[in-house]
């Protein structure tokens, strides 16, 4: 007979049963170590979570499609202008105006000096059908003003335009270090601008809670968030301060926040940001409304190596964004880290946005994560986490001034950063966490890409200096990657003086399948430094290694340093007769993998190093390049 129902014969398996499935595989290895993890901020990531029932869901402030933007910052007017236009026909629905002197431009951005530039850069744009977002600048009262008066200039409504004038002082401040006034001052000046554009008619929002400058210095998630908040209050005691009601206050700023890789502690990223959002306002005593929320796809984890795998990472931080509820998204393009992207890139940019959009359909759910367990979980983490750094934040003070301007002033932020930026450093250089392209699996046969011939603006986002106002120690901008790509420069350079790129001779011991697993791990170490590390199909020989034809191929490669590689039980029977065999040839000789008893024995034998899974690859690549890239004269 059959059952009634399909789900009648595949009852669900309860927790404790899914537990002791998992125990049998584990075979007595600690469960927490083997499938628990954790985030930056120490929130235990679990495999597996229970269906939940949130109290309550962070809507988006609109229903509908996210917003596709795209960025408007070449220097030029007139290639800006087209790069726009291109933008706008290919599917984009915001520019992002990113003038020179911003964070975001990167040494580059859009030189308008009047407004008859900036009427040359928007020439065709609509922009009363179009959606207008200006990154945050230290000219950003002035670009501010640029924007009202070409929108005058068109006679345009300003009711009718969608701007966001992106006012952020406060980033601002963090970011380059500097402010034109004491804080209170440009309080009253900011309410005083915010006033203006109010008094001609705009009523999007002025002012912008930019965490990319955060997030760009190592901020972890909850880190970004209460940054987020602190910022957002300061703003509405400025404005209040200023005689503007709380209310119009509130509805005077918008967030940016920024879309990073690990798309479970990105989703539940932004769907905590609305939420904490909504309680900063009941606890203000107003009546919560959903936050305006423009998301960024994350520099600090942008590659110049292999920087197609880019836009593997934009993909995932889109996906992330849209999931977690972002109004609008800007997707980074995947050479923005070797310079100003040309058309091609711009456009891979948006067509990530619009498969998702149009293909994927992600955007037809509201908040798509609600009820997922593991979602649940960690939004509700972030909340309190997030919560704990904001209140950390509104306690500290420095130069007369509390929140999160005084512990600019004071340190506090900048040293808290600092600490993450450590951890996160020390994670990436013992490969804990992993870089594709970069720091695992990397290409040393890459692809060149183009991008824009055109000289960062002089003058621009780093020439910024404190005449009579504020000045902070600015936060870093730190690409993951940078260590990494370093060593791979200093490859290059010294193949350039040497004639061919620095070798590291893989010797290797016994057969294929005795050496093969720790010879690919040598080799994706070095090769992740830049260092050419061949192996071939080895020198075994009669069930041994043939020593007399390793140490031939070991002067034949021109290498000064050796690293063997083999099994334990060819590590035992082998490897301090070949260590001392190639030291006698003028080698520096190394061993990939843990020595354990032997260790003492092998460093007799020769062996300076050992390469090993979870050892600093940063040191140990540096070490190698100050033996394989030196011109081996003493040889």
């Amino acid at each position: 007979m059959l059952p009634e129902t399909v789900a009648a014969a595949f009852p669900l398996p309860d927790q404790a049963q899914w537990r002791s499935a998992v125990d049998k595989v584990l075979k007595g290895a600690d469960f927490e170590k083997r499938l628990v993890s954790q985030s930056a901020d120490g929130i235990r990531i679990a495999p597996l979570y229970p269906a939940a029932n949130a109290k309550t869901r962070p809507f988006r402030s609109e229903a509908g499609r996210w917003q596709v933007a795209a960025r408007l910052d070449h220097p030029s007017p007139a290639a800006a202008r087209e790069l726009a236009l291109a933008d706008l026909e290919g599917g984009a629905e915001t520019l992002v105006l990113s003038f020179a002197g911003a964070r975001a431009a990167r040494g580059y951005g859009l030189v308008a000096e009047d407004v008859a530039a900036l009427d040359t850069a928007l020439d065709g744009v609509m922009l009363d059908l179009i959606r207008l977002r200006l990154d945050p600048a230290p000219a950003g009262e002035r670009n501010a003003r640029l924007v009202a008066e070409l929108i005058a200039r068109r006679d345009i409504d300003p009711a009718k335009v969608d701007v966001d004038f992106g006012l952020d002082p406060v980033g601002v401040l963090a970011s380059h270090g500097v402010l034109s006034a004491e804080w209170p001052e440009f309080g009253r000046r900011l309410a005083t601008l915010v006033g203006e554009l109010r008094g001609r008619g705009f009523s999007r929002p002025f002012l912008t809670v930019d965490t990319r400058p955060y997030h760009e210095a190592g901020a972890s998630e909850a880190q970004e968030l209460g940054a987020a908040m602190a910022t957002a209050v300061a703003y509405l005691r400025a404005l209040e301060a200023g005689g503007m009601a709380l209310d119009l206050a509130r509805d005077a700023i918008s967030f940016t926040l920024v879309a990073d890789t690990d798309e479970f502690m990105a989703i539940a990223k932004f769907r905590a940001a609305r939420l904490l959002w909504e309680r900063v306002q009941q606890a203000c005593g107003l009546e919560a409304k959903p936050m305006a929320l423009h998301a960024e796809t994350a520099w600090r984890s942008l590659t110049r190596r292999d920087p197609w795998v880019n836009q593997l990472r934009a993909t995932i931080a889109s996906f992330s964004a849209g999931i977690g509820g972002a109004d609008s998204l800007t997707v980074l393009p995947f050479t923005a880290a070797l310079g100003l992207p040309d058309a091609f890139a711009r456009r891979v940019a948006r067509n990530t946005q619009l498969i998702l959009l149009e293909e994927a359909n992600l955007w037809r759910v509201a908040d798509p994560a609600a009820g997922a367990g593991g979602f649940e979980a960690l939004t509700q983490a972030l909340c309190e986490q997030g919560w704990h750094k904001f209140q950390d934040l509104e306690a500290e003070s420095g130069g007369g001034v509390s929140g999160i301007v005084g512990a600019l002033i004071n340190g506090h932020v900048q040293q808290g950063l600092a600490r993450e930026r450590a951890n996160r450093a020390k994670a990436i250089a013992t490969r804990r966490e992993s870089i594709t392209g970069t720091s695992e699996f990397p290409n040393l046969g890459e692809t060149s890409v183009s991008v824009l011939a055109v000289p960062p603006v002089v003058g621009g986002s780093e020439a910024v200096t404190a005449a009579t106002g504020l000045a902070v120690e600015p936060l870093l901008s730190v690409r993951l990657a940078e260590a990494f790509e370093t060593l791979r420069d200093a490859a290059e350079a010294a193949a350039a003086r040497l004639g061919k790129r620095p070798t590291v001779f893989l010797a290797t011991l016994g057969s294929i399948a005795d050496f093969t697993a720790r010879a690919g791990f040598a080799r994706n170490l070095f090769e992740a430094g830049g260092l050419v590390a061949p192996s071939g199909d080895g020198f075994a020989c009669g069930g041994a290694t043939d020593l007399a034809a390793l140490v031939v191929a070991f002067e034949a490669s021109g290498a000064r340093l050796a690293c063997l590689c083999g099994s334990d039980a060819f590590y035992a029977d082998e490897a301090a007769e070949v260590a001392q065999a190639l030291q006698a040839k003028g080698a520096t000789v190394w061993l990939a993998g843990r020595p354990g008893d032997l260790e003492t024995a092998l460093n007799q034998a020769g062996v300076s190093a050992f390469i090993f899974a979870g050892c600093d690859v940063i040191e140990a690549l540096r070490s190698a390049h100050a033996i394989a890239a030196s011109d081996g004269r003493d040889r």
